[in-house]
């Protein structure tokens, strides 16, 4: 499976929502219109990050507030002071009502700005016409010298304004639309029970098994909810950890206390696939985009015909990533899934999360304002490190929670430097850094080169441009061939500067639509 991109360059002099500066922000941005998760991750690891199926990264010596990439080490993870106010709070809320409000906790928002929500400037279109459901031709290097390529007279394309904001990417109004579903059909027969894939009822049965080991060994999840049932693969089942003496308790601990038979209230999370939705996403959709619009309105003080059903569609269920269910991954398999807080049967928090193969990548959350008091932003953040690290313990190689972008220069933001231990990614080199040796670069300079090896260079950094591999016409190409055979072809400066933001191995695998 190719990732499919469509490279729209450089944006400059839009608003900043973190200084509030009119003309500060730069960056580039390119719609996905398919994307593998090893891909994203690796695009992440260069500090690029989507919102919804638009993926951009910050040019972080030009922007006004330089956005740096952070991940937390989950597997040495510690607790502070205030997330324990937090755990204690809901532990007290769920086995007795107690409602605490206005108690001082470190503001964990739901990243309005990072998911890229509300603060476009114009809109941007998508030039993308191809057909996904033909087989690509495929040319190689080695393909001879043949002739110019016959231009086709085509109308105008629409005209790319904007930053991410996007319309909807599979549509171009000039031409046939972006094929990514079928034709519509008269829908299931309701007087039949509903098909299984194969896949799903092998995810059940290793999900069977994996809680029976579970309970065998005494650690089967009670203590927020009855426990999973079996016929629910997306439910998360998390074990009871029981403290050793004379430790300090984890956050596992923390979370999954056993409430007693007399709790006043039940939570339980659940991890559902939005992107392709299954069918429990789509069950508690209407559900759930409610308490979004509930959500904007009163935190974000988004007016009511600004929060609609479409941009909530658009910006948190769309998402480029491949579902993907490896033999070897993770019982949900990865791609892009909202986590559902239900409280006594009622939704009243999501979580927008990527599981990647090296981590879970936090998008956005919303709650129910009703729910305010108990620091939803900060407790879900709390369960997604605990999620992280369940998950680690069945493919180990999903170690890091990565929590969007790390703003020095601006207050509200600078709370992610407390979670332990994390690292920021270095905008030159995209090596990890600790950030304690962060701090101090940052406050003498809000654009810091971070690594600390004035030798060090990009390991990926951008090589061949003649290699990187592009689509025309339904036919992959490597762009010299492209060039060779389109001697008209004006496109090397971008093709160019796409190639240095990707690097070089993306740009070899991934498929740069070329119109």
């Amino acid at each position: 499976m190719y990732s499919t991109v469509e490279y729209k360059g450089l944006k400059s002099d839009y608003r900043c929502g973190y200084c509030g500066s009119d003309d500060g922000k730069v960056s580039a941005g390119m719609w996905a219109h398919a994307m593998s998760v090893q891909d994203y991750q690796d695009l992440i690891d260069r500090g690029w990050r989507r919102s919804g199926m638009y993926v951009y990264k910050p040019t972080m010596n030009r922007t006004c507030c330089p956005q740096y990439t952070i991940r937390c080490h989950i597997l040495d993870f510690k607790l502070s002071k205030s997330s324990k106010k937090v755990l204690k709070k809901m532990m007290r809320f769920l086995s007795k009502g107690e409602v605490v409000k206005g108690s001082d906790v470190e503001p964990m928002d739901s990243h309005s700005e990072d998911a890229g929500i509300g603060h476009q400037p114009v809109a941007c279109t998508s030039e993308f016409n191809t057909d996904i459901e033909k087989p690509f031709k495929i040319v190689s290097l080695e393909e001879p010298e043949s002739t110019e390529i016959q231009e086709k007279p085509q109308p105008d394309a629409a005209s790319d304004k904007g930053e991410p904001g996007p319309k909807n990417p599979s549509v171009d109004v000039s031409t046939e639309p972006f094929k990514s579903v079928p034709k519509p059909g008269r829908g299931a027969d309701p007087t039949k029970p509903p098909c299984r894939k194969a896949k799903d009822i092998r995810r059940e049965i290793k999900l069977k098994k994996l809680l029976q080991k579970q309970q065998q060994r005494g650690v089967a999840d009670v203590s927020q909810h009855q426990g999973p049932s079996c016929a629910n693969p997306y439910t998360v089942p998390l074990g009871h950890h029981v403290p050793q003496a004379n430790q300090p308790k984890s956050l596992e601990e923390f979370i999954f206390e056993s409430l007693t038979p007399d709790a006043v209230h039940q939570l339980e999370v659940r991890l559902v696939r939005s992107s392709p939705p299954n069918s429990q996403f789509k069950a508690t959709f209407q559900e759930s985009y409610l308490i979004y619009k509930r959500y904007q309105m009163a935190i974000h003080k988004d007016p009511p015909d600004k929060a609609t059903e479409h941009q909530y569609t658009r910006f948190l269920c769309q998402s480029p990533l491949q579902a993907e269910n490896p033999p070897d991954g993770p019982v949900s398999g990865y791609g892009s899934f909202h986590q559902q807080y239900w409280l006594d049967g009622k939704i009243i928090a999501v979580g927008v999360i990527d599981i990647l193969p090296r981590c879970i990548s936090s998008v956005y959350l919303y709650y129910d304002p009703d729910f305010a008091f108990l620091s939803l932003g900060v407790y879900s953040a709390l369960r997604e490190v605990a999620f992280t690290t369940q998950l680690q313990k069945t493919v180990p190689s999903v170690c890091y929670y990565y929590m969007g972008f790390y703003i020095h220069s601006c207050p509200k933001m600078k709370y992610k430097g407390q979670y332990h231990p994390s690292d920021l990614l270095c905008p030159e080199t995209y090596a990890w850094v600790p950030i304690e040796k962060c701090r101090t670069k940052l406050d003498q300079s809000k654009y810091s080169r971070l690594n600390e090896d004035p030798n060090a260079e990009d390991e990926n950094r951008f090589r061949d441009l003649g290699k990187v591999l592009v689509l025309y016409r339904n036919t992959v190409m490597p762009y010299s061939i492209y060039q060779r055979r389109k001697k008209r072809a004006n496109d090397e400066e971008a093709v160019r500067q796409y190639a240095s933001l990707v690097g070089q191995t993306c740009a070899e695998r991934m498929l740069l639509y070329r119109n």
